[in-house]
């Protein structure tokens, strides 16, 4: 029940800079695809609401955001770590700015009339209108095109600048910095190729791309959502640390009904009973009818709970 289960689809973004660190930790995974939008109702069964993409499941317990899910991985396999010692803030730092402000100048550019057409091109226009209004709905705080590649260039700039003197962001091995930083990038190479030539005023970034994506995905084996579900189902959630201390932030104790949501885009609530408030992450337990007893983890920073 130890096996690491990544609930993703090919295109996205996110799901790519976790399947590029399940290679750089040349990780066993099972993979389950899961639909690039609304409807999710078995995405939903397992995370209760919560529908952005990826998520990681091991046995009944469920893992939301990449920022967590970095960190289940590197508690997982510490080696080779994503955390450099000595430079363990600015690694998240960095990691933090990639997935959150240059993130969506990069997907700004991507998905502009252009982007998308080639991203569409052999789809039928319906799912093209249904992916667009999907986004919408949840929030993504795109800008206008133009606007969108001054931001976009300025950060490629900035990443050529730190790979001047290194192999990686920071060194001579990729950290979290690197992966957060690659997956807008890799959209844009392998979705929106007709984009592309925003990197030629920086092949520094080009020689880095692939060399992380020499890297690999690690070892993939496919599995359905029926079985995955049936793995949660059979399993019962980790028992929580009698270590890990609870530090209340908002007068809510344990046992409590709450509600945590992403505090910007795909603002879908979760609802559960909150079993643990860490340093660093919230769990929430819940029952479905389908999967059994779960619990379902989010991280502190860039979520918020109420009582229900």
């Amino acid at each position: 029940m130890n096996e690491l289960i990544l609930h993703h689809y090919p295109m996205s973004p996110f799901s790519h800079k976790i399947r590029a660190i399940m290679g750089y930790k040349q990780l066993a995974w099972k993979s389950v695809i899961v639909p690039g939008f609304m409807p999710k109702p078995d995405v939903e069964a397992l995370t209760g609401g919560y529908r952005r993409t990826p998520y990681l499941q091991i046995g009944a317990d469920i893992y939301c955001d990449t920022a967590l899910i970095c960190d289940v991985l590197e508690h997982h396999e510490p080696t080779p770590t994503l955390y450099p010692e000595h430079q363990k803030g600015l690694a998240r730092v960095v990691a933090q700015w990639a997935d959150e402000q240059m993130f969506w100048a990069a997907m700004s550019y991507n998905f502009q009339p252009q982007g998308l057409q080639v991203l569409f091109a052999n789809a039928d226009r319906s799912l093209a209108e249904a992916f667009v209004n999907d986004r919408k709905a949840m929030g993504f705080p795109l800008m206008a095109a133009a606007d969108a590649a001054v931001n976009y260039r300025s950060d490629l700039r900035r990443i050529a600048s730190m790979l001047d003197e290194n192999k990686y962001l920071l060194g001579d091995q990729p950290c979290i910095a690197d992966f957060s930083v690659f997956h807008p990038l890799w959209f844009t190479r392998i979705g929106t190729p007709n984009l592309a030539a925003i990197f030629d005023a920086t092949p520094q970034v080009l020689g880095w791309m692939d060399r992380i994506s020499a890297l690999g995905v690690g070892r993939m084996e496919k599995l359905s959502m029926q079985e995955a579900m049936s793995v949660a189902a059979q399993a019962e959630p980790a028992t929580i640390p009698e270590h890990e201390v609870f530090l209340d932030d908002h007068g809510i104790a344990l046992g409590t009904k709450v509600a945590i949501s992403a505090a910007s885009f795909g603002m879908e609530p979760t609802v559960g009973k909150l079993v643990a408030a860490t340093r660093t992450r919230y769990t929430l337990a819940r029952v479905d009818a389908r999967a059994g007893n779960m619990h379902v983890h989010f991280p502190r920073v860039g979520y918020v709970m109420r009582a229900v």
